[in-house]
């Protein structure tokens, strides 16, 4: 039902005058933005737009945003800051949330032009023939330029704009918080990928070494076995141990390759190039393990983009309760329209006539089949199911933060413990190698610390993977990975 407040109709008027006056003060209110920024009407009038868009996202910790294009010298071994450069401007998952910041900006200035006025308006020129078949009648032939303009504003509802503006800002934080968790994910990804990688081929570092030693022994058994020192059983040995050590050292290359591929995959360069990485191991412990588990926790209940983003799409459900509510309700509107010798359908007249229009419409929806109740229902289920997934989103990431922080204590105690087992089986080695040169030891005791020295390389590396795996969930766990927390 719509209630007409005023109307007046007429060529001129003090109606007409005030109509005018509101329209030029639009007009000059644009040329205004438009000198002030020539862009304004055309990109962001209503700014939307967050500032990131223009700067970059920063993570968390670093100073400045990943330059994108990254470009990289494959002829020069890899460093891990290169890897992450590459990796996260060329992830494909990341373009797509980048984009949806734009989109949810764009409904943010839907929702914020619902605050201003709309206006229409056409130009034209009518030519209007009128043919009788009577002679009786004369016919008629009229040339009319004809303009017509409608303003419509909005001036009061039950709170429906402002609902909808508050979950489009909702939404939009959401939509940058789920980027920043997107970002840490391939973050976390293309650094266990690297690490996975550096691990690999320290293995196949060591198997090498083991390979090198096995060799060693064998030529001082064949050595000894000529000279009639020791019997043949000695030197089958030797070839046995050479052989296993082999085996495994192929199996440690297979391993490393396939580790080269994942993260040639993760970083999205084409051509396929051929990866190699820096020779020196990082075995820096960190710190990040040190804080206790409860402060960690609470890093993460306030940080995590994870839960900033459940808690907003929270709030915009919250909010669209209202807006849909609101939809149901009276809306007070003005109207203000202007014609030039004809009407919307009507043929056009014979003489030069204006005519202009103003109205106070009130609207007031009366029955709709029950339709307001049943969307306000729907709007309040999604109420519940971004509660549930809210709830469901701060446990498993309370449940990750716990799980890795034991882990990272776990592997930080190892790291010594694993550098000593590691000193002392170097150690026994080279004293079982001058013994057994001497003859003062058998070949027994010599492979049996060759394959201690083995497992305690195997052990150190297992150690330093393990840590740099746990510090890495841990910051991924608490939403607080970033590029340079990573690369350090």
């Amino acid at each position: 039902m719509s209630v007409d407040f005023g109307r007046y109709q007429g060529c001129y008027g003090r109606i007409g005058f005030r109509t005018g006056v509101l329209l030029l003060a639009g007009l000059i209110w644009a040329a205004a933005a438009w000198a002030l920024d020539p862009a304004y009407p055309l990109v962001d009038p209503l700014r939307t737009k967050p500032d990131l868009l223009h700067t970059g996202v920063t993570l968390p910790g670093d100073g400045a945003p990943v330059p994108c294009p990254a470009q990289k010298d494959f002829s020069l071994p890899l460093t891990l800051g290169e890897a992450v450069d590459l990796a996260l401007c060329n992830n494909p998952q990341i373009r797509s949330s980048w984009a949806n910041i734009k989109i949810q900006a764009g409904a943010l200035g839907e929702a914020r032009s619902a605050y201003l006025p709309a206006v229409t308006g056409s130009l034209g020129r009518t030519n209007d023939q009128i043919r009788y078949s009577d002679s009786r009648f004369t016919e008629t032939n009229v040339d009319q330029n004809t303009a017509q303009g409608t303003v419509t504003w909005r001036l009061l509802d039950f709170g429906g704009r402002t609902a909808n503006h508050q979950a489009a800002e909702n939404l939009l934080t959401a939509a940058l918080a789920s980027h920043s968790a997107t970002l840490q994910k391939a973050l976390t990804e293309v650094i266990q990928a690297y690490c996975d990688a550096l691990t690999t081929r320290a293995a196949f570092n060591a198997k090498v070494e083991s390979v090198d030693i096995a060799t060693n022994t064998l030529r001082s058994a064949r050595s000894r076995e000529e000279k009639g020192a020791l019997a043949q059983t000695d030197t089958l040995q030797a070839t046995t141990a050479l052989a296993k050590a082999s085996l495994e050292k192929n199996r440690a290359q297979g391993g490393y390759e396939k580790a080269l591929s994942v993260l040639r995959y993760l970083l999205g360069v084409p051509g396929n190039p051929a990866i190699s990485l820096p020779e020196n191991l990082d075995e820096k412990a960190g710190e990040n393990g040190g804080k206790a588990l409860a402060v960690w926790l609470d890093e993460t209940q306030k940080q995590h983009p994870a839960l900033l983003a459940a808690r907003s799409q929270l709030e915009a459900a919250q909010q669209r309760v209202e807006a849909t509510r609101s939809a149901g309700l009276p809306s007070l509107g003005l109207s203000a329209s202007y014609y030039q010798n004809t009407r919307p359908g009507e043929a056009v007249t014979y003489t030069d006539t204006k005519e202009t229009t103003v109205g106070l419409v009130l609207t007031v929806p009366i029955f709709d089949g029950f339709s307001s109740t049943y969307k306000v229902r729907g709007a309040q289920a999604q109420v519940e199911q971004k509660e549930a997934v809210l709830a469901d989103t701060e446990h498993q990431i309370a449940m990750e933060v716990i799980k890795a922080h034991a882990d990272a204590t776990s592997a930080l105690q190892n790291l010594e413990a694993s550098a000593n087992l590691l000193g002392a089986a170097q150690k026994a080695l080279a004293v079982s190698q001058r013994k057994y040169a001497k003859g003062a030891a058998d070949i027994n005791e010599l492979l049996n610390t060759q394959a201690a020295l083995a497992d305690a390389r195997q052990e150190r590396i297992r150690c330093l993977a393990e840590w740099r795996s746990a510090r890495l969930r841990l910051l991924a766990s608490a939403g607080q990975i970033g590029r340079a927390a990573a690369v350090e």
